[in-house]
């Protein structure tokens, strides 16, 4: 599952943490919110602010409603240690732990250097991955100081997942002035922007300079959010990390899968429930097992996310971008070069007739240029043939679609690839698998991996962050990185960084007509 190389990495971040110890920490001067004061720590010069209330707790009656506003509070409040994560399906590599877990959830983290409130900082907002289901903002790979030691205001959030975030049902509908429901979740990230522009400032952060990024489910939030009229002007720069437009559920309509509202039906059915108030009283724990909320891309189970509605998201995605109806902001989007291989364990073993099979159901007429690009002739070619399927169709191609969309118009978009593979974990078979970016992002590698990964990690966030700060990943002393064009160039993150072009060209090419059978209303779903 995604987890898989992140867990990796994260365990060599504990590594390097028990090495070379945890500094001490001070409580820092309080300093106001809108909602009241709070104390965050002080470590390495760096002020830390941890489990920030963004919206009130969503529990009882606030169950499956948009987020509310935070009740005021008196006196400072310690923000000290970081808020639970949302309740979520076990996971062996990256537990969270049970008793760190609860629907009052809605929490954020902050890491500033600045030192004063009217330093105006740009601000970078990351958003988890985790399919919707599983993650917080509260994990350690993400934690945010050495970006923050870029000149930049960090914040990590967390947002309600699987059947608390993305449930819906036509009672839920009936309450709400637009009839709609099933995007808590995404609401929920909407919400934190809004806190974010609201008191950004008193951390010396600049409202008007927001940076969303976010990876895998985090991303393809961030692709949603450039669409949504609830984020419009929440945020002025987007970075999207293996995560695009995908499939689309709907509220009511069968869009190749069941509606989100009979989804829901069916959930509140095998809970023997008729009414809200019934739903409402069951516990989590009843209702993450009775929804049995799919993991990774291939995972059994029901597949929470996103939802059309009208709303938040008011059509398809893939719709609206081909429709230029999106956030007028710089983007950089990419994906990893061996983003499937995590996943390939959920499928089950498929010789060479059900992998051609498998192709001609997905892909229709076109099933033949794609046997054509991926081919087997033996079963053991099966494997590889898939998990480069999986990494091209589903994430390098769609971040390709997404900057041409942009980038050949007036705003700028720039494209990349990660090929690295550290030394150390070369051994394991899975490449530049699925988050493999993410410590190289954040600037988090531990100590013990070598200078060209430090270099490499070091580049990548300077770039994230010169990107952040201006709308141009291109500055003194960083690579150059010409924004994508009918060239079709890209900036390769591996052994080395360099401009290439061209990146699967035939199959980016074959997505892009797919797509355009899925405008046209022929029905295509990746």
């Amino acid at each position: 599952m995604r987890q898989a190389m992140i867990g990796l990495v994260l365990g060599m971040h504990i590594v390097m943490c028990l090495q070379t110890g945890c500094s001490q920490t001070v409580l820092n001067d309080p300093i106001p919110l809108n909602s009241g004061k709070i104390r965050g720590v002080t470590q390495q010069g760096m002020q830390i602010y941890r489990g920030i209330p963004f919206a009130a707790p969503p529990v009882g009656n606030l169950r499956w409603k948009p987020p509310q506003p935070v009740a005021p509070w008196e006196g400072v409040r310690d923000c000290t240690a970081f808020g639970p994560a949302c309740p979520q399906p076990k996971q062996a590599l990256m537990p969270i732990n049970a008793d760190g877990q609860s629907e009052d959830c809605l929490y954020l983290n902050v890491w500033t250097p600045a030192k004063t409130t009217g330093e105006r900082l740009p601000v970078m907002v990351w958003i988890h991955g985790g399919g919707c289901t599983t993650g917080a903002g509260s994990l350690a790979i993400y934690d945010g100081s050495n970006l923050a030691r870029q000149g930049v205001v960090v914040v990590t959030i967390n947002y309600r997942l699987g059947p608390f975030g993305f449930f819906a049902h036509p009672l839920l509908s009936a309450e709400l002035p637009q009839g709609v429901s099933g995007n808590y979740g995404f609401l929920d990230q909407i919400a934190a922007l809004r806190w974010v522009h609201n008191n950004i400032a008193a951390f010396g952060g600049d409202p008007g300079c927001v940076t969303i990024f976010g990876e895998s489910a985090g991303s393809c939030s961030v692709v949603r959010l450039l669409i949504s009229p609830l984020a419009k002007g929440l945020f002025h720069r987007a970075i999207a990390e293996s995560g695009g437009i995908g499939r689309s559920r709907h509220l009511r309509e069968n869009w190749g899968m069941k509606s989100m509202e009979q989804v829901g039906e069916e959930m509140a059915q095998a809970l023997g429930c008729t009414n809200l108030t019934a739903l409402r009283a069951k516990t989590a724990e009843e209702l993450l097992q009775t929804a049995n909320p799919a993991q990774g891309l291939f995972g059994k189970g029901v597949k929470f996310g996103w939802v059309v509605d009208g709303w938040a998201i008011p059509d398809d995605p893939a719709l609206l971008y081909a429709a230029r109806k999106y956030s007028d902001v710089p983007l950089l989007i990419g994906a990893n070069a061996d983003e499937g291989s995590i996943f390939m364990a959920q499928l089950p073993t498929q010789t060479v007739q059900t992998y051609r099979m498998t192709v001609k159901a997905l892909f229709g007429p076109e099933s033949d240029a794609v046997l054509k690009l991926f081919p087997v002739e033996r079963d053991e070619d099966v494997k590889p043939a898939m998990e480069r399927l999986t990494t091209v169709f589903a994430f390098v191609a769609d971040a390709r679609a997404i900057a041409r969309m942009k980038g050949l118009g007036q705003e700028k978009a720039y494209l990349y690839h990660f090929t690295r593979v550290p030394p150390a974990l070369r051994n394991r078979g899975l490449g530049a698998a699925h988050g493999m970016e993410i410590p190289y992002v954040f600037d988090n590698l531990p100590r013990f991996m070598s200078a060209e990964d430090q270099q490499l990690a070091a580049t990548m966030s300077a770039c994230w962050v010169r990107f952040a700060k201006t709308g141009d990943p291109n500055g003194l002393g960083l690579p150059a990185w010409p924004a994508y064009d009918a060239a079709d160039r890209y900036l390769e993150f591996g052994d080395g960084v360099s401009v290439k072009s061209r990146l699967y060209k035939e199959a980016c090419d074959l997505y892009d007509r797919l797509h355009k059978q899925r405008q046209t209303g022929l029905g295509y779903q990746l």
